[in-house]
């Protein structure tokens, strides 16, 4: 099964695609899953504006619009990244812009495996798992 990259309406970020891929599988691995088809839409603010009203009835931007069509262990999804919004949210919070993308790729992964940031305490085991997935990532 494939994990593949697109941009709609935006430059291609620059990723290491076969070092992240290889990544998001560890990560998986780690919380029981394996990896289907994983497809990533890099995007503007308005497309993932467009993404969120019409889909899911949102009339606000944010980073990442996950669509799960996990089945069993298996993940799989459609994952819209606003580079522009991850760019606004890596100097609102003073990090590295690609650090922040790669948060945000692996967040996505991290809710295809089940964990939620919405309710009460969930953002907090979310970060938890970004900060522990993102010393697994080797760029180098």
């Amino acid at each position: 099964m494939a994990i593949t990259y697109y941009t709609e309406d935006i430059e291609m970020p620059v990723i290491k695609k076969q070092v992240v891929s290889n990544w998001i599988k560890e990560v998986a691995a780690h919380h029981g899953k394996k990896t289907g088809e994983i497809t990533y839409i890099f995007c503007s603010d308005e497309k993932i504006l467009k993404v969120n009203r019409e889909y899911l009835q949102h009339d606000y931007y944010t980073d990442i619009i996950t669509f799960d069509y996990t089945q069993g262990d298996k993940i799989s999804g459609d994952l819209f990244i606003s580079l522009d919004t991850v760019k606004t949210n890596a100097e609102k919070y003073n990090t590295d812009y690609n650090e922040e993308l790669h948060r945000t790729i692996i967040h996505g992964i991290l809710h295809l495996c089940g964990i939620n940031d919405k309710g009460p305490g969930e953002r907090e085991i979310m970060e938890h798992h970004e900060n522990e997935a993102l010393k697994r990532l080797s760029l180098g």
